[in-house]
């Protein structure tokens, strides 16, 4: 069956197509792909299409739940400013925490699970103690899991409020420093800015746009793959409307960066998949990461089957395999041979067993 979820919201950027739309698969897709309140907007605030009434009951609900997380959320950065004003630092947002913040067109409808930060490694110590002293405490871990955490991870352990149980994840770098692309994160911490008007900081607009490409195309789990893509979308959009130079400086900030190749692949299928309209120039400039005609043949075969809903009626047979190699493949990319045998054994003898890490 066809992938509705996606053919909507192509039609609705390009031809405005009137078909006859199987809604209420639609909406199943949707809540599979996670991005039902961003339905609701682009029905709302762009006028992208028009649904029939008992879609729009879906809709106005998904719209209640997000107002509700946004609500949530802005009380947990009110708390985490409090603590943050302390230790002297700024509170630096990532992903949908910042998008939400700033008020970009990426944070309508976007729905999260956490709240993403970014601290200057050499303040992790002290970051994590003011924040236990504030009733957030990391989740129980075993001494393999804690000690793979402190050596090779970007991040702490996630952490929980012991009241509100809202989950922090306080990162250093938004990629492990065992990834042969890991950038240098003082450069990142630099050229954060500001949000107008608040005590809130977010990733310059070019890095903000190479960490969530860094996180879906280095990343093995795609159950919000295509929520992600169209965060990229969003963003790419934004941003370049309001910057004339944008498509130029986000071109160098890769190369800065190390990060090109990640970005290569969020030009292609945000272009492929949602018609994000990236000029032919800068589809040409970006191709100098490209990794290879052959490479990038199969990786087609792999992103456009796992960047599309998880939902039965968006797969095909090779969908679960290619989502399974892009999952070897990310760790491979992350982790050195002699650390990534051993791990993958541990975690895949833990499912067989279904047994706890702790």
């Amino acid at each position: 069956m066809a992938n509705l979820l996606v053919k909507q919201l192509v039609f609705a950027r390009t031809e405005n197509c009137h078909t006859s739309i199987n809604w209420e698969l639609l909406l199943r897709q949707a809540r599979a792909a996670g991005v039902m309140s961003r339905l609701t907007f682009f029905w709302k605030k762009f006028g992208l299409f028009e649904p029939p009434e008992f879609v729009i009951t879906h809709l106005n609900s998904a719209d209640k739940y997000w107002l509700s997380q946004k609500r949530i959320v802005n009380w947990e950065l009110h708390n985490l400013q409090q603590v943050f004003e302390q230790l002297k630092l700024p509170l630096i947002l990532l992903k949908g925490t910042a998008y939400s913040a700033a008020n970009l067109n990426a944070g309508l409808g976007r729905i999260f699970s956490d709240i993403d930060i970014l601290v200057p490694k050499q303040r992790l110590q002290e970051v994590k103690e003011a924040l236990k002293w504030n009733g957030w405490f990391p989740e129980p871990l075993d001494s393999y899991d804690q000690n793979y955490y402190d050596r090779w991870m970007h991040e702490l352990p996630p952490m929980r409020h012991i009241k509100r149980g809202t989950t922090l994840d306080v990162h250093h770098n938004i990629l492990p420093e065992t990834c042969a692309l890991c950038p240098d994160a003082g450069l990142l911490l630099k050229s954060a800015v500001n949000i107008p008007n608040s005590n809130y900081w977010i990733l310059a607009p070019e890095d903000m746009i190479l960490h969530t490409a860094s996180h879906l195309f280095w990343g093995g789990e795609f159950e919000n793959g295509l929520r992600d893509l169209s965060d990229i979308d969003l963003l790419l959009r934004e941003f370049s409307d309001k910057d004339s130079r944008f498509w130029q400086k986000l071109l160098h900030r890769a190369d800065t960066l190390g990060l090109g190749t990640p970005l290569f692949y969020a030009l292609r299928y945000s272009n492929k998949i949602l018609k994000t309209p990236v000029t032919e120039s800068i589809i040409t400039s970006s191709a100098i990461y490209t990794p290879g005609p052959l490479k990038t043949k199969i990786m087609d075969c792999l992103f456009l089957r796992a960047l599309n809903p998880p939902h039965p009626t968006c797969n095909d047979k090779w969908t679960g395999l290619a989502r399974w190699l892009l999952y070897i493949r990310s760790h491979w990319l992350k982790m050195p041979l002699h650390l990534l045998i051993p791990h993958l054994s541990r975690k895949a003898w833990l499912r067989l067993t279904n047994s706890q890490p702790y």
